[in-house]
């Protein structure tokens, strides 16, 4: 609430720090009754002052930064003003008077418009209320922790010490800023503080009698009851998330609302426990503050929402009436006599040209060296300037440009000949950003790339335009930028296609479409299997079995590659141990050893030497039946860091192969300090094997690697065997294993089972 009382013009003093005294005053007033600090108003009066004063400077800097806010908001909860009236009377005198008493008088050079201090003003009450909710959520929190502790310690405490911990959890629960209640496993409240009464409008019997069941909201989330169910389950101890309630009037209540439940000493699920901090002013607030303008603030362009709407009246399909069609005949000075079959003599009128659209999306080439170099200021005044430039070259009826966010820009043409103007609009815009931009005593010439798109209305949606522009865009960026290309449905295709791919590849995890096949490994010396390496496969429903150069890359992208990898993980120690089961009881002849390939971000993830060990003692497979296989350009400049976790494994017994050996250039003195007991050699050192004679070059090379990794007492395996002759070169050099098509192409478990059974005949 802000205080009635409006100080007379006349009688207000002429000093600036006068000035803000007096503000500090009405703001002490306002909120002091709603404290709940042991300070005297005087003494709290004087702990406002530094904080309007912040919020004064921030009103009158030079380059409005309203974080500021944020902390004055906080200061006011650690001085104890927790009360949701303290915050509303608190922004209720901030902007009733901050800039009558802060805002001309301490700007007397007239520097800032009065309208620029309003909008100033809006954001400062933004920031000061986020900075006031995030202290009270954090203020919250630790309540929160009191109160679990307190209500733990009171179940397993003698009766002396039973009744002290009921008395100090009884001030916390009555005391708190933020509502809470307790409800008992079947959902039916049994007690609530007086804030959260409140905060249903002050009727406790309102709230006591209710069922937490009933407080279904249309604007749920759908996992909150989800979740909901898993706490009274016992499956999770808490849970947080943003939910609306209707309050008894009707009035919609938006809260934060922790759930946890409560247990017994002997971990029985007991009570459960709510805590709801009101958002409802913040969420109004910022909701008001992101709708209320339609044109970017920073260029005056119209901003995303306009230009969609926009868009979307330009792809609307033209519908032409008979009326219309009346008219165009008047206009064409024909008569349609339908009657009589017959039409007078005049010319006759051309087709109605199909309603065409035009779209040019703008990319900055190099925006992020100049904001980061000079400074967001100075990046904010070249976005200024580019955005009049590109005004100026949508100036024709039918062209408009809109900011989308950052250094994203638009340019939209509408008629019959787009496809035409649409090539001269981009031309325009990039002869516009040729003239260099003098920003600091400095010329930078700007440069863009612009992915054009044009067609006909009502065959393709906004979103599906934009889609094609942007990734257009980008094609014209890798092209080397300063440049236009036109949209392609064959690469919007392909890019498509990889975005899908990318989207799909965590449920298409949870629904189980991957699968592993096994390729042998043969000892060169005798022919008999020796182990096999496992390659996942994705069994993609619409594009068929996809290999792994498809879907891997994605992976590594998204971060999804370490549960695969751990999935690929399990499911090959399973089958090795399956092996080695069938091995015991004699139906089996190997291979018993499991080669898994690690990615680099399974190298650099912290958990791998303990879901590694996790798996292996849970199935049951000793650490030596495992080999891990590591690129060599994923380790090379590795440091200790990324090999520590690499030695452990190979100190556990776990082999470490070195694959692809050769093709990434790495030391070879390199090798004594990796932890590598094998060297799989890539296949492009023995394709010149594959037939007799063979390549003396490649006999040579092979032949020293061969040797140097005996040397250091390492296996060496050879990738890509095709033909006898391959293998019998590689068997004379002393290599140990190979694999290879000569051998069997990847396959099934079963298939691994014919081939070590036939060898062992």
């Amino acid at each position: 609430m802000v205080p009635a009382e409006v100080p007379d013009a006349e009688a207000e003093p002429d000093g600036l720090e006068d000035r803000l005294r007096r503000f500090v005053t009405i703001w002490s007033r306002a909120i002091f009754p709603a404290t709940a600090t042991s300070l005297t108003r005087p003494e709290f009066e004087q702990h406002l002052l530094p904080l309007a004063r912040s919020l004064r400077d921030a009103l009158h800097d030079r380059i409005f930064d309203a974080t500021p806010a944020h902390g004055v908001g906080a200061a006011l909860v650690g001085a104890h003003c927790t009360d949701p009236d303290a915050l509303a009377r608190s922004l209720g005198v901030v902007d009733a008077y901050l800039v009558l008493y802060c805002g001309e008088a301490a700007d007397p050079a007239g520097e800032l418009a009065a309208d620029e201090l309003r909008a100033r003003c809006a954001r400062l009450q933004a920031t000061f209320a986020a900075g006031f909710a995030q202290a009270l959520r954090e203020r919250t929190l630790a309540e929160q922790e009191a109160i679990a502790r307190s209500a733990l310690a009171a179940r397993g405490a003698a009766e002396d010490a039973l009744h002290a911990t009921e008395a100090r959890f009884r001030a916390v629960f009555e005391g708190a800023a933020i509502g809470i209640g307790i409800a008992d496993l079947d959902g039916r409240v049994l007690e609530v503080n007086d804030t959260l009464t409140r905060m249903f409008g002050g009727l406790e019997h309102h709230v006591r009698s209710r069922n937490v069941s009933e407080w279904v909201h249309p604007d749920d989330a759908p996992q909150v009851w989800g979740m909901y169910k898993e706490l009274i389950r016992g499956e999770r101890d808490n849970f947080r998330t943003e939910k609306p309630f209707f309050r008894n009037d009707g009035t919609v209540l938006w809260t934060n609302l922790t759930v946890s439940l409560l247990r017994d000493v002997d971990g029985v699920p007991q009570y459960q426990l709510a805590l709801l901090e009101d958002t409802t002013e913040r969420r109004l607030l910022t909701l008001r503050l992101r709708y209320e303008a339609t044109h970017d603030a920073l260029t005056g362009l119209p901003n995303r929402t306009l230009f969609f709407e926009r868009l979307e009246k330009a792809l609307a399909p033209a519908r032409e009436t008979p009326k219309d069609a009346a008219k165009d005949a008047a206009k064409d000075g024909t008569k349609d006599e339908t009657n009589s079959g017959t039409k007078e003599a005049g010319p006759v009128p051309a087709p109605r040209p199909a309603a065409r659209f035009g779209l040019c999306y703008l990319d900055l080439d190099g925006f992020k060296a100049i904001n980061d170099s000079l400074g967001h200021s100075a990046g904010d005044r070249m976005l200024v300037e580019v955005a009049d430039r590109l005004q100026s070259c949508a100036t024709a009826p039918g062209e408009m440009v809109a900011r989308l966010g950052g250094d994203e820009f638009v340019a939209l043409t509408t008629g019959p000949d787009t496809q035409r103007e649409v090539g001269e609009l981009a031309a325009r815009i990039l002869g516009a950003l040729a003239t260099p931009i003098s920003l600091d005593g400095r010329e930078f010439t700007v440069r863009g790339s612009i992915g054009i798109v044009e067609g006909k209305a009502g065959e393709s949606t906004a979103a599906e335009v934009l889609r094609s522009a942007d990734i257009t865009m980008y094609r014209a960026k890798s092209a080397g930028g300063n440049r236009f290309e036109h949209a392609d449905a064959e690469a919007d295709a392909r890019a498509i296609t990889r975005h899908g791919l990318t989207t799909s590849l965590p449920a298409a995890l949870e629904r189980g479409e991957f699968f592993i096949e096994y390729q042998p490994l043969v000892h060169l010396a005798d022919g008999t299997v020796h182990g096999a390496e496992a390659l996942v496969r994705w069994s993609h429903p619409t594009h068929g079995v996809l290999s792994p150069d498809r879907f891997i890359p994605l992976a590594e992208h998204t971060g999804l590659i370490v549960p695969l990898g751990r999935w690929v993980l399990e499911q090959s120690v399973l089958q090795a141990r399956a092996w080695q089961e069938e091995l015991a009881a004699g139906t089996f002849a190997g291979p018993v050893r499991i080669n898994v390939n690690l990615s680099p971000a399974q190298l650099h993830h912290p958990g791998l030497v303990a879901d590694t060990v996790e798996v292996l003692e849970r199935i049951g497979l000793p650490p030596g039946s495992l080999c891990l296989e590591v690129t060599e350009s994923a380790l090379i400049g590795a440091d200790e860091d990324l090999l520590k976790p690499l030695r452990q494994l190979a100190e556990m017994g776990v082999d470490i192969a070195l694959d692809d050996f050769g093709t990434g250039y790495s030391n070879l003195a390199n090798l004594r300090r990796l932890p590598v007991s094998v060297l799989k050699l890539d296949r492009s050192f023995t394709q010149g094997m594959q037939q007799h004679p063979a390549d003396p070059v490649d006999l040579k090379i092979v032949e020293g690697i061969v040797s140097l990794a005996h040397g250091l007492e390492l296996g060496v395996t050879v990738e890509g065997v095709e033909t006898g002759a391959q293998a019998e070169h590689l068997r004379r050099l002393g290599c140990d294993t190979a694999q290879g098509w000569y051998y069997a192409r990847p396959g099934p478990p079963e298939m691994l089972h014919t081939l070590s059974m036939a060898d062992a005949v």
